[in-house]
């Protein structure tokens, strides 16, 4: 029996708009836990780790909001990651803004550090999260995870655990992309990571896509994991995310996209991030996100 373990970050200090610290209630609202062990799983849900309120602190540099804070939080949720790991489970955390994207990579770089092993990512997003303080236009620190992790950032993020970067760029995939910044699109095509915007998804389809994804992040590594913020869906189908952006994945496309990670059978970690309650409808983009995460855990249309 495949075993998971639950773990949400409960943060929202990466963004200007407050809300998605409030993500991993919703999901566990609409039944996560329950749904996952009738899949067969067995569930541990080790609660929340520990995030600082916004107002208890003052945010910092300008190009680098909370920037200790998220540090720490980070910090906290890659410990517990790795510790799922050692215990041979499979890390579902729930966000949370994105940048808790470096706290669970970390966990899983340092888990497989051990052994000399690595993992790739794909990374299921209308944006590529690749700004640094000098090319964001905000200063927000949930635009700038995945450059942290490819080695480009605050040193507090890139360096986290004492080594950088967490992934190698030749194993890092993009799905989804349709909404970058002027300065952030050179970054992306230095970096060496692999790009499938919305225009790739319209001309080639989400099965051609997603079969591509899927043998990059592979390829030489020991499996991927799978980072999925909610804005990646049009906001037709799901309304409540942190920055949403028209014209994105149908409900259909993004199924097919976890059910092909599913059937892949080398998914070693998953998170779902910027689920915002505060502006959704009636927990409806909850309720997607959760099944969304069975059909990337292999539920499938005739059990």
């Amino acid at each position: 029996m495949k075993r998971i373990c639950i773990i949400g970050a409960p943060l929202d200090m990466g963004s200007d708009r407050r809300g998605v610290d409030m993500g991993p209630s919703a999901l566990r609202v609409a039944n996560l836990n329950k749904k996952l062990a009738a899949l067969g799983f067995e569930v541990e849900d080790r609660g929340n780790v520990l995030v600082e309120q916004a107002e208890s602190a003052p945010p910092g540099p300008a190009d680098a909001k909370y920037l200790p804070q998220i540090a720490d939080t980070c910090e906290r949720l890659g410990r517990m990651v790795e510790n799922a790991m050692d215990d041979g489970k499979i890390p579902l955390v729930l966000g949370g803004d994105h940048s808790i994207a470096v706290g669970t990579l970390s966990g899983i770089a340092r888990h497989f550090q051990k052994t000399g092993r690595k993992a790739g990512i794909i990374w299921v997003d209308a944006h590529t999260d690749m700004n640094t303080p000098h090319t964001s236009p905000s200063g927000n620190i949930h635009g700038m995870p995945l450059a942290c992790l490819m080695g480009m950032g605050p040193v507090e993020l890139v360096n986290l655990f004492g080594f950088a970067p967490k992934v190698d760029a030749k194993n890092v995939v993009l799905v989804g992309i349709r909404d970058v910044d002027r300065q952030e699109g050179k970054l992306v095509r230095d970096s060496g990571a692999t790009c499938f915007t919305m225009r790739e998804i319209d001309e080639r389809g989400m099965r051609a896509v997603m079969s591509a994804a899927l043998e990059i992040a592979n390829r030489g590594t020991d499996g991927f994991h799978l980072s999925l913020d909610l804005d990646a869906v049009d906001p037709n189908y799901a309304p409540g995310v942190g920055t949403p952006v028209s014209g994105g994945m149908t409900y259909r496309e993004a199924h097919l996209a976890m059910e092909m990670a599913a059937d892949d059978g080398r998914m070693i970690a998953m998170e779902v991030v910027e689920v915002n309650p505060v502006i959704d409808e009636v927990n409806r983009t909850a309720n997607l996100a959760v099944e969304l995460i069975l059909s990337a855990m292999g539920k499938k249309i005739i059990q």
